[in-house]
């Protein structure tokens, strides 16, 4: 049971947060299977993922990465609040789930999504700075 404890404590949180398994992969960018072994503990996330878990699951890295404590079912426990970047993983998933823009973003990569998303929140004069210092960054790279 001890071995376990990560994948019980994600499964924990996911349904306090009503998430699905689907959901949450989409968010870390894996398959449902691989997010699945997380949970059971056929597989251990790296580093980079249970940040990105932190994130979508508004929990601290060092609560998550460290789950030492066995936790009472007897007692009822709050969920916490959703953090800034739960919300921006929400309202990122809404935007690219819009059946208009799937079909818009369907040639683009990840990252390309990811920039575009955000570049369309970003005023005039920052897009033009993101645009200047593509184009030093692309001179630079020939």
């Amino acid at each position: 049971m001890k071995s376990n404890l990560l994948g019980q404590k994600l499964k924990e949180l996911r349904k306090a947060k009503s998430y699905t398994q689907d959901y949450v992969a989409s968010a870390l960018g894996v398959v449902r299977q691989t997010y699945a072994n997380y949970e059971s503990g056929i597989r251990k996330p790296g580093y980079d993922t249970l940040f990105k878990l932190s994130g979508i699951l508004g929990i601290s890295m060092d609560d998550l990465s460290q789950l030492t404590v066995e936790v009472d079912r007897d007692v009822y426990y709050d969920a916490p609040g959703p953090s800034q970047s739960t919300e921006d993983v929400r309202e990122f998933l809404e935007y690219f789930n819009n059946p208009a823009n799937m079909k818009r973003f369907r040639n683009f990569s990840n990252l390309e999504r990811e920039l575009f998303y955000y570049f369309e929140k970003i005023s005039e004069e920052d897009r033009k700075e993101v645009v200047a210092i593509t184009k030093m960054k692309a001179h630079k790279n020939r």
